[in-house]
């Protein structure tokens, strides 16, 4: 039996995950985007897997700058993801300009503000149909966002935490 690309995709958008903006920067430049497809490989040592779409102009960036950092963002931060999808139109040199962002240890941006910032060192790369999928052992891990993360589940956003649990709650 074979599945249709279509009906993974729409399976898929039943799997909510947090949205990241995923940076770098370095000899190719500073570039970033937004992504789901984040996830935790190992605690020892701490190390991240992190999967791009091998068309996507980010690709090449973080194979050539070898660090890429994961800015999980929270319930407030919605609109930095519009702008880092490319949905709004802002332009790839001008999408920095959104947020405030700041270097931890690899010198790729961080965005301050957020639920976890997490500055990682690109230690093997894996070609698999589409994606290339990035390991990354992390060198800096920041805290210091609000209590209410941002998902994306059913192809939209929606607010996890601690407003949302009080509301389940009755409070």
């Amino acid at each position: 039996m074979t599945i249709l690309r279509q009906e993974y995709r729409d399976g898929m958008a039943q799997l909510g995950a947090a949205v990241n903006i995923i940076t770098t920067d370095g000899p190719a430049g500073r570039s970033g985007m937004t992504a789901s497809a984040v996830v935790s490989v190992t605690d020892d040592p701490p190390t991240l897997a992190v999967c791009i779409n091998r068309s996507s102009r980010n690709n090449e960036i973080m194979k050539v700058n070898g660090v890429l950092a994961v800015s999980t963002l929270c319930s407030s931060q919605r609109e930095v993801s519009n702008v880092f999808t490319g949905v709004t139109g802002c332009a790839r040199e001008k999408r920095f300009k959104t947020g405030a962002w700041h270097p931890l240890a690899t010198g790729a941006p961080t965005l301050k503000g957020t639920a976890v910032s997490l500055d990682c060192r690109i230690t093997d790369v894996l070609e698999k149909g589409t994606h290339t999928i990035f390991f990354a052992e992390v060198e800096a891990v920041q805290i210091d966002g609000e209590t209410e993360g941002l998902i994306y589940f059913g192809r939209d956003y929606h607010r996890v935490g601690t407003a949302t649990q009080l509301v389940l709650e009755g409070v």
